[in-house]
């Protein structure tokens, strides 16, 4: 983390419950948090980095919000500044003809499957964890699915450019078989 080595960091988070959870680790002088929606809320300050990890983007479910996002980063960001993005590709290529569904994880104890409405972008993952018993415990996350150069649209509405776009945190090659990405807005610095 950012502030164990000096830098200061500021968190916006929708979830009390997370928030209570963050405080269990580091107190608010260490990582001020403001609750809200990541799409509208505003921590204080200017930012040289804002990230998203972990397919946080797609938890807003109208293209509109996720706009928004884009525009709030460049908010809290000073000119040059960046926003990070970290996102799944849509695996929509798996979808037979007829089929709503694609398994993604099967593991045992575990089977992750997500279902899609590809007329609204929508998708739901289904979290299914089970042991020996009868019983399966079921976690469901809706989300929009957004593709690589949908975002890249977001952020020219929002005056980013696009720095970089990798596949993964080591900085493999995005192709066309990349399971996710992870991609860098610039902000344009004044000349």
């Amino acid at each position: 983390m950012g502030s164990a080595r000096g830098v200061p960091v500021s968190g916006i988070e929708l979830s009390r419950p997370m928030v209570e959870r963050l405080r269990t680790k580091v107190d608010e002088a260490t990582v001020p948090v403001v609750i809200g929606d990541l799409a509208t809320a505003t921590a204080p300050g200017e930012f040289s980095l804002v990230y998203l990890v972990y397919n946080t983007i797609s938890n807003l479910l109208a293209q509109s919000e996720q706009v928004a996002c884009f525009r709030n980063a460049a908010r809290h960001l000073a000119p040059g500044g960046r926003f990070v993005i970290e996102l799944w590709v849509p695996e929509l290529r798996k979808l037979p003809p007829g089929q709503k569904a694609t398994v993604w994880s099967s593991e045992p104890g575990y089977l992750g499957l997500d279902t899609y409405d590809v007329l609204r972008q929508q998708v739901v993952s289904h979290h299914f964890r089970f042991d020996e018993s009868t019983h399966a415990r079921l976690f469901r996350s809706p989300h929009r699915y957004i593709w690589p150069a949908e975002l890249d649209l977001m952020g020219q509405l929002a005056g980013f450019e696009l720095e970089s776009r990798h596949a993964d945190w080591s900085g493999a090659e995005f192709t066309a078989d990349s399971r996710s990405h992870v991609s860098v807005y610039r902000l344009p610095a004044p000349n």
